[in-house]
């Protein structure tokens, strides 16, 4: 079937009329931008010039590490004085103190961190029953505490690895470990822990705990193999008393600590580690 298409004839339009429309299209045009104008103008949120030179500051890791919304969230956190500059685990200490310079007060430097898993258990932790789910730390742990017969072993699969944005975790022979020269301090494995067994400790430690039990002797011996006894030798052979025994469990005094190694050497479980 053949369709014939008609054009209007042009003599028929009528040019005044077109203009018309066009005026008035102008002129609504114009208006709309004029309201638009003034409602912006009334309704525009003021950004302090320093949140931009702070989130340059900041590493742009975006990580929400800091507990905000990103770098930008914490650029305004600290020009309102609702955050602190340590908050940013990723920034180094060069950049922070700019950032104190930005805002006019005083920065004595601090906040370089490094992130552990206070457990060495895995394979050598006992384990109570054998776990059927889904395959995830956190609903394994809503199931009587987990698999582990210790309380605060590694459950050893890997939430905190899946939550790494930088690959920096990984799980071996049943519990997790942190590379230190991929972690970027995020805190993100923190979160995910349902044991709440990885720590943030002071950025100059050479060696850390890892175990998290706070009980002792024949009862950690029949939950792990590797697991702290609190027999307190680490602290009675350590040449800068930098250790005390709080809890069964040795604490490090980083201020004082040598790295000497003589807590790695006397540990009978091998539960005080070198960091690279």
């Amino acid at each position: 079937m053949n369709y014939l298409i008609l054009a209007s004839d042009p003599s028929k339009i009528d040019p005044i009329k077109i203009a018309i429309v066009l005026g008035i299209m102008l002129v609504v045009a114009i208006v709309f931008g004029f309201l638009i104008m003034v409602v912006s103008k009334k309704f525009a949120v003021e950004v302090d010039e320093r949140e931009e030179k702070i989130t340059g500051c900041l590493a742009g890791a975006n990580c929400g590490g800091c507990g905000h919304a990103g770098c930008g969230g914490l650029a305004k956190a600290l020009v309102d004085g609702k955050g602190q500059i340590d908050d940013c685990p990723v920034t180094s200490k060069d950049q922070k103190m700019q950032i104190a310079e930005i805002l006019g007060i005083e920065y004595a430097g601090g906040g370089e961190s490094k992130i552990v898993v206070k457990c060495g258990g895995g394979d050598n932790a006992v384990t109570k029953n054998d776990y059927v789910g889904v395959s995830d730390c956190v609903h394994q742990n809503m199931v009587v505490g987990g698999s582990k017969q210790c309380k605060t072993a590694c459950l050893g699969l890997g939430t905190c690895a899946v939550k790494c944005k930088v690959g920096a975790i990984k799980v071996k022979d049943g519990v997790a470990y942190v590379d230190q020269k991929l972690c970027i301090k995020c805190g993100a494995c923190l979160r995910a822990c349902p044991k709440s067994i990885i720590e943030k400790i002071d950025g100059r430690a050479k060696v850390y705990v890892a175990c998290s039990t706070k009980c002792r002797g024949k009862e950690v011996m029949d939950a792990c193999k590797v697991g702290c006894i609190g027999c307190g030798l680490c602290a009675k052979n350590c040449p800068s008393c930098a250790i005390t025994m709080v809890d069964n469990l040795p604490v490090i005094d980083y201020d004082k600590c040598t790295a000497c190694g003589k807590c790695v050497e006397k540990c009978p479980k091998n539960v005080i580690k070198t960091l690279d």
